[in-house]
């Protein structure tokens, strides 16, 4: 197999169009039918929420009427595999799905550090709509075969890890995959020997290599970083740190299971990220509190919600949150490539309030980012209290850069102060931290510190 195996360039034009509006509507249509009558899980899902007559529904609108949205995704997974429980993990997760557990090729789960830990089993199918929506984003941003990567994120992260590596393998790159594990001077090391070209990690990752070596990240000639797992590729501080310490163009990128591929363009300014699955997985914006539908619009912003038009990861569960709050924008973008695009504002479980004021670590993230060199850029936000609701001054531990002086201090937290006001409407309340003081993490990096967890 190899990439023209995978790829449809006429689909890949099609994205964002009103002709691919109806191809949506056939293909949710077609799914719900055809998985009313061979899969038992979901007819009798579908009987729980008091649908009798599957087909009746004839449009997306009949679709969303029909379905409630799954806003919590980890435990509304825990609840049900609590009621469908077959004995094993496996076995549950396939009468889920509708198939057999010997269907399964690729079993892999989330790192649960938000919580119970979500399973992606994946067969043949799957790992082929993998590489079909991954396709074309490579495709977008030049990343073509004969190109050598770098696998940088963790290996045992649920999509990133394995699964990327082997949908990297199908569509004819090269991969080294070192994973986020091997440290970075595997990394090095490797990158040197065989001639990477490309790096794949978080930008937390990214950033961390640019503060520890940032001669040896720039002696490395990568054409191209290419980053996910967070938002951090799309501030604009973060990135030009990224651009500026790898001295190449950096791609923010999202999705890969179920075969949803969002990718951004290189122009200056960063436009969001392209969708480039319509036909693979249908998006839907709701408000994050009342779950009511958002019109998909230029400029609207809400938490979005997905439907898998193929494949058997989390079988037929309909409008399943993807726990991002999230600006859409459907006028075509200056770089001519397809596709809506959106800007993640940050994760639903990550929200705050203070004083009804609502901020997101990739928020904070972007104007202490600005303060480098006089601070490293590594904070973390410190709550008293369970969120989302924060007791003003907002508390956060941030690290002063190499050779600023300690009567330099106050002046910069009120400059910072003035800063994040100005922009996000709040005031911190700074603690001053040595450089290095702070955890650094090749994986996801959390920001938020929860103090209320330890009195």
């Amino acid at each position: 197999m190899a990439f023209g195996d995978y790829f449809d360039e006429k689909m890949y034009k099609l994205q964002g169009t009103e002709e691919m509006k109806e191809i949506q509507r056939k293909k949710l249509i077609s799914r719900l039918n055809s998985s009313y009558s061979s899969n038992e899980f979901f007819r009798g899902y579908c009987q729980d929420k008091g649908i009798k007559d599957i087909s009746s529904i004839k449009t997306i609108e009949d679709f969303r009427k029909a379905f409630p949205s799954v806003s919590e995704p980890r435990s509304a997974m825990a609840e049900m595999l609590g009621k469908i429980w077959k004995g094993s993990l496996p076995d549950t997760m396939a009468y889920l799905a509708g198939i057999s557990k010997k269907d399964y090729t690729l079993m892999c789960a989330t790192s649960g550090t938000t919580g119970v830990p979500t399973p992606y089993f994946f067969t043949e199918d799957d790992l082929r709509i993998m590489a079909k929506g991954m396709s074309r984003g490579v495709w977008m941003c030049g990343l073509m075969p004969g190109e050598t990567v770098v696998h940088a994120f963790a290996l045992s992260m649920f999509g990133a890890g394995v699964p990327m590596v082997e949908t990297l393998i199908r569509l004819g790159i090269t991969v080294m995959p070192v994973g986020a594990e091997g440290g970075k001077e595997k990394l090095f090391s490797f990158s040197e020997m065989f001639g990477a070209t490309v790096i794949f990690c978080t930008p937390s990752y990214a950033e961390h290599l640019i503060d520890t070596e940032p001669e040896r990240v720039k002696a490395l000639g990568f054409k191209r970083v290419m980053c996910g797992g967070e938002p951090g590729a799309g501030i604009p501080e973060v990135r030009k740190k990224i651009q500026d310490g790898f001295g190449c163009p950096l791609t923010d990128a999202m999705g890969l299971i179920g075969g949803m591929c969002l990718f951004s363009c290189d122009l200056d300014e960063y436009a969001g990220l392209h969708h480039l699955s319509d036909d693979i997985i249908l998006f839907e914006l709701v408000d994050p509190d009342s779950k009511e539908p958002i019109p998909f619009e230029d400029g609207a912003v809400g938490e979005f919600m997905i439907t898998a038009l193929e494949g058997n990861p989390l079988g037929m569960l309909p409008r399943i949150s993807a726990g991002d709050v999230v600006q859409v924008f459907t006028e075509p973008c200056k770089c001519g490539n397809p596709g809506w695009r959106m800007k993640v504002q940050g994760r639903t479980d990550d929200m705050l309030k203070v004083k009804g004021v609502i901020v997101y670590p990739s928020h904070i993230d972007g104007v202490i980012t600005g303060f480098v060199p006089r601070v490293t850029g590594e904070f973390r936000i410190i709550l008293d209290t369970p969120p989302p609701r924060v007791e003003p001054p907002l508390k956060l531990k941030v690290e002063y850069g190499e050779g600023v002086k300690q009567e330099e201090l106050p002046a910069l937290a009120d400059e910072i102060g003035k800063v994040m006001h100005n922009k996000l409407r709040i005031r911190p309340q700074i603690e001053w931290l040595a450089p290095m003081t702070l955890e650094r993490s090749e994986m996801k990096t959390r920001f938020i510190e929860k103090a209320y967890e330890k009195k």
